[in-house]
C-alpha cells in the first residue's frame, strides 16, 4: 500500500432522506504527508458549564468543619475519602482541579427591594458573574456569559456554535418571585446582556437538532411515526464511504454509529413508555423525557459526547437543576424534598443528609468523565481536550448566602490544565476570577469579567494568599 494526499474532509457528512449525520474525526480527514497533517485537524478545547443550584452541604459551617466539600489537604495533597461530596471523582484526580473558598458577591443583594431574591437571579449570575437587573419584564439585563465568550471564538466553524440544556422544566414565561424575570431563574447563558439563550430539556429534541433529523416539527413526527433509526437512512451513505477508510477507520466509524443507535434506542424506549399510559413521575413533562433523573442526565451526558466528537459543537451550558426545585432524589437515599433538605437549619443530622444529595449530583459527573476519556480525539481522548465547569452561584443554601461557593473543573483543556490540584483562595476572592482565569485558559483574551480583581494560578500555588490586583 502507498499513501497518497487524497482525504475526506472533516466536514464530510452522512446524508439520507431528511438526515444529516457528522462523522467522527478519522484517520482519512488528515491529509498524508503534507505540512498540514498534524495542523488540519489538530483538536480543539471543548468546553462545558454544569450549574448545579442550591449550592452545597459543605458550604455550611459545619459542612466547613468536616470538609464536605473542600478537602483538609491543598495542592496535590487533597484526600477525597469516606464523606467527601467529590468521592466519587477519585478516580479522575490526575484531570481535577478543586478552587475553594471563592464569593459570588453579584448574586448578593445590592438593594433593601432584593433581599429575599437569592433563589430568582442566582442562576443568571453563574456563568455571567454579573448582578441582574431586578425586573419582571422585557428589560432584563445582567452580561455575557462565559460559555458564549468561548462560542464567540470557537464555535463559528462548526455546525453548531454553542448548545443550551437543562433538566428541571424552564421557561415559564413573566415574572416569577422577588421582582425577578423567570429568565434569571430558568437560563445560565446569555448571548448578550439582554439576550437569555433558552435551555432545551427533551433529549430527543437534542437529537434531532444535532443530527438534522427533518427541517419541521411535521417532519419530525412523521420520522418518528415510522419506527425507524436514522441510520436506516443513511446506509447507502455509509457504504460509500467504507469503501475508502482502511480497517482501523472503518472500526472508529463502527463504533460511533452504534453510540448513536443506542442513544437513539434509549431515546424510544424513554418515548413508548411515556406514551403508554402508565402513571408518570412527571406527568407534565415533554414525551421524550426520562422520569428518572439519572437516566435523564446520562442521556445529555452521552449527546454532548457524540456531539464533541463530531465537532458538531464544542460548547455546552448545562442545568441540572431550578432553584426553589422540590424534587426528590431517591437514589441519594434521602427522600426530603430537594429544596427543603437545601434548607437544613444549620442542623449536623441535616446538613448530612443534604451532603448526600449533592453527592449523589456529582456522582453522576463521573459517567460523563469516562465517556470523554474512553472518546478518541487526535493523538489523545476527548477528556485531555475538554475542560468541564461544575459548580454553583450559591454557598450555604439555608442562608441563601454566596460565600466560598462549591466550583471544580475537570480536564486538561488541551494541556492548559494540570489537573491533581486543590487551590483554597484568600478570604474574599471573587469567583470572577476563577472564571476570568477558566477564560483565558481557553485563549479568549479578556482583561476583567464581572467583579474579577485578577486571575488565579490553577497549576501552582495551592493556598493563594493574596488576591491579585487587576493589571
Amino acid at each position: 500500500m502507498f499513501i497518497t494526499q487524497k482525504h475526506i474532509s472533516r466536514r464530510a457528512v452522512l446524508k439520507g432522506a431528511g438526515v444529516t449525520m457528522a462523522l467522527p474525526l478519522l484517520e482519512a480527514m488528515i491529509p498524508a504527508r503534507t505540512v498540514f497533517a498534524k495542523t488540519a485537524v489538530a483538536p480543539k478545547t471543548r468546553f462545558v458549564c454544569l450549574e448545579m443550584v442550591h449550592g452545597s452541604a459543605g458550604c455550611a459551617q459545619i459542612g466547613m468543619q468536616k470538609n464536605l466539600w473542600a478537602p483538609a489537604g491543598v495542592g496535590h495533597n487533597f484526600e477525597l475519602g469516606q464523606g467527601s461530596i467529590l468521592s466519587s471523582l477519585e478516580p479522575f484526580r490526575e484531570y481535577l482541579t478543586i478552587v475553594s473558598n471563592t464569593d459570588t458577591r453579584n448574586a448578593e443583594a445590592f438593594t433593601a427591594p432584593e433581599i429575599g431574591g437569592d433563589h430568582f437571579r442566582s442562576s443568571s449570575v453563574f456563568l455571567t458573574q454579573m448582578h441582574p437587573k431586578q425586573t419582571q419584564g422585557s428589560d432584563v439585563h445582567v452580561g455575557t456569559s462565559i460559555d458564549q465568550f468561548y462560542a464567540q471564538k470557537a464555535g463559528q466553524d462548526t455546525p453548531i456554535p454553542s448548545m443550551q440544556l437543562c433538566i428541571e422544566n424552564v421557561d415559564q414565561a413573566g415574572g416569577c418571585s422577588y421582582g425577578y424575570s423567570c429568565v434569571y431563574t430558568d437560563s445560565i447563558s446569555w448571548a448578550t446582556p439582554d439576550q437569555p439563550l433558552p435551555m432545551i430539556r427533551d433529549p430527543r429534541v437534542v437529537f434531532d437538532q444535532l443530527f438534522g433529523v427533518g427541517a419541521t416539527p411535521q417532519e419530525r413526527a412523521e420520522r418518528r411515526s415510522e419506527d425507524r433509526s436514522i441510520l436506516d437512512w443513511i446506509n447507502a451513505s455509509v457504504g460509500r464511504l467504507k469503501q475508502d477508510l482502511g480497517a482501523a477507520d472503518r472500526a472508529r466509524l463502527a463504533d460511533y454509529l452504534d453510540d448513536v443507535r443506542e442513544i437513539e434506542r434509549r431515546i424510544q424506549k424513554v418515548e413508548a413508555f411515556n406514551k403508554s399510559g402508565e402513571p408518570r413521575d412527571l406527568p407534565g413533562a415533554p414525551v421524550g423525557v426520562p422520569d428518572s433523573f439519572d437516566e435523564h442526565v446520562k442521556l445529555m451526558f452521552d449527546l454532548q459526547a457524540i456531539a464533541f466528537a463530531s465537532d458538531i459543537t464544542r460548547v455546552f451550558a448545562f442545568k441540572l437543576g431550578r432553584d426553589a426545585s422540590n424534587r426528590v432524589y431517591p437514589e441519594s437515599g434521602i427522600k426530603t424534598a430537594f429544596h427543603s433538605a437545601s434548607h437544613h437549619q444549620e442542623k449536623e443530622d441535616k446538613i448530612l443528609d443534604y451532603a448526600k444529595i449533592n453527592t449523589y449530583h456529582v456522582s453522576l459527573v463521573p459517567y460523563f468523565l469516562n465517556k470523554l476519556k474512553n472518546t478518541p480525539d487526535g493523538e489523545s481522548n476527548l477528556l485531555e481536550n475538554s475542560l468541564v465547569l461544575y459548580g454553583s452561584p450559591m454557598g450555604d443554601s439555608n442562608l441563601h448566602n454566596h460565600k466560598r461557593v462549591p466550583l471544580f473543573l475537570a480536564g486538561h483543556a488541551g494541556g492548559t490544565l494540570k489537573g491533581n490540584n486543590h487551590v483554597r483562595t484568600a478570604d474574599g476572592t471573587p469567583t470572577a476570577n476563577a472564571m476570568l482565569t477558566v477564560m483565558h485558559k481557553l485563549g479568549v483574551d479578556m482583561p476583567s469579567l464581572g467583579d474579577s480583581t485578577g486571575e488565579l494560578d490553577l497549576n501552582g500555588a495551592a493556598v493563594q494568599t493574596t488576591v491579585a490586583e487587576k493589571g
